[in-house]
């Protein structure tokens, strides 16, 4: 019983197959003692053969036999155990309540039948080991053909990641972190377990896209730390997967959370990066986009514009959608964004407002209309309105902003209002004042502090 106990402990088998290979069985040789065992008690036989055996060990798993009490009382008195002990908590749950509790009554000793003694070693002839090699194989391949997924669950497992990267754009982030955390984890699980390799491959690429929507919502929220270490296993994910899609946007939402954390070059060098990962879908433009972003920042006016020229090219060459979409796409209003803000950075206000009454207009024609971005462009368009000496017209700009309820005031959002106040001097009288004012009243009450402010926040 100890050497079962052990081989359960250390190899994680279930009972049935840690009590087999206790004994030194192979499956045909098991099939052939409950067999026997089983003859003992009129009325009982069973005929096994080393396929039913291994289908009996992994029950309730996949591609398994549920075992009768029949067979689970032969193969009790073939290894010389109790019944009970040919079950664990799995087995007991899935059996129905009569079967275990007429296995687990104790009968006195003297009625377990211990195995025969084991005869003299003998060397097995040469067809009794071409057998054993062949039980071996279709043991292997049992275990090999059981997956604890199909394809079916993959497929919703896409559908919800696509759900939670669009939902995302409208929804309350906080909200969506939770049901993205989740949805993380019940994939990590499955992962623990046993699939085809191309199966696994999947859900390597779901829980890429997934780490880096938690990437990207952390950054979101102000816990660019947190954000990193999600990033970072985003990228193990793509790299395990072997999906460049998945590589490419993993990189672009690195590049977001160097860029907020002021880390610039390095911003620059996760875009380039992945440009080269030669993605389909929109990521190239929005990755050409944040390299311009961080020159921009640089005060590199020549790179910035060079870098928005490759985006506006990069989107001429988009022929598939995205995969995922969402937060993982590039539409051409979000593009416009950035446009808007590189021209305000390298001293082009004109230029802005321009991009920004683009963004806005086709921001109009999207159906599904990302807060945060349309923030931002109302944003740059009071920044350039400013620039141009309108306070007025910044003003006017920023009132769909103010009004924005405080779950939706993201870190990108305040950042850039406290980028606009610096722009403001130290004017303190008419128009100008009040904008500061209405401004540091909004950032008080933001997603970002509140979470803050809320009792045992941590990373997940």
């Amino acid at each position: 019983m100890d050497i079962a106990v052990e081989m359960r402990t250390r190899y994680r088998m279930r009972p049935r197959e840690a009590w087999r290979h206790a004994r030194g069985w192979t499956l045909q040789t098991a099939a052939d003692r409950i067999t026997q065992a089983s003859s003992r008690h009129p009325g009982e036989a069973v005929a096994a053969d080393a396929s039913l055996v291994g289908k009996w060990e992994k029950w309730p798993g996949p591609s398994s036999r549920r075992p009768s009490t029949a067979v689970l009382f032969a193969m009790a008195a073939a290894y010389g155990c109790q019944p009970a002990d040919l079950l664990d908590l799995h087995d007991r749950q899935e059996l129905p309540d009569a079967d275990v509790r007429a296995l687990t009554q104790q009968p006195p000793e003297a009625e377990v039948e211990p195995p025969a003694a084991p005869g003299p070693l003998v060397p097995p002839s040469a067809p009794d080991l071409v057998r054993m090699a062949a039980d071996e194989s279709a043991t292997w391949a049992q275990w090999a053909e059981a997956s604890n997924v199909g394809d079916i669950a993959l497929e919703q497992l896409m559908a919800e990641t696509r759900a939670l990267a669009s939902d995302y754009l409208t929804s309350d982030p906080v909200v969506l972190f939770t049901r993205t955390r989740h949805l993380r984890d019940r994939t990590f699980t499955l992962l623990e377990g046993h699939q085809y390799p191309r199966q696994s491959a999947d859900l390597y690429v779901a829980a890429g896209y997934l780490c880096g929507l938690l990437a990207w919502m952390s950054s979101d929220l102000g816990q660019l730390r947190d954000a990193d270490t999600q990033g970072r296993t985003a990228w193990l994910c793509a790299e395990l997967a072997g999906h460049n899609d998945l590589r490419a946007w993993v990189l672009s939402t690195r590049s977001k959370v160097c860029f907020w954390e002021g880390r610039l070059r390095e911003a620059i060098a996760y875009a380039r990066r992945g440009a080269t990962c030669h993605p389909a879908g929109t990521v190239g433009v929005l990755l050409a986009c944040q390299e311009a972003d961080a020159w921009s920042q640089l005060g590199a006016h020549d790179e910035a514009i060079e870098a928005l020229n490759r985006a506006e090219a990069r989107r001429d060459t988009v022929l598939e959608a995205d995969d995922i979409g969402g937060i993982f796409s590039c539409q051409p209003a979000r593009q416009e964004n950035y446009s808007a803000a590189v021209h305000l950075r390298v001293g082009e206000p004109d230029k802005a407002l321009r991009a920004a009454d683009n963004a806005i207009t086709l921001m109009a024609t999207q159906t599904v209309r990302a807060y945060g971005t349309k923030a931002q462009i109302h944003i740059s368009k009071a920044s350039a309105h400013l620039a141009t000496g309108e306070a007025e017209g910044a003003l006017e700009a920023l009132s769909p902003v103010l009004a924005m309820p405080p779950d939706h005031r993201l870190t990108p959002v305040t950042r850039r209002l406290h980028e606009l106040t610096s722009g403001l001097g130290r004017q303190s009288v008419g128009t100008t004042a009040g904008l500061r004012a209405a401004i540091e009243e909004f950032c008080l009450d933001s997603a970002p502090r509140r979470l803050a402010l809320s009792p045992g926040r941590g990373a997940a």
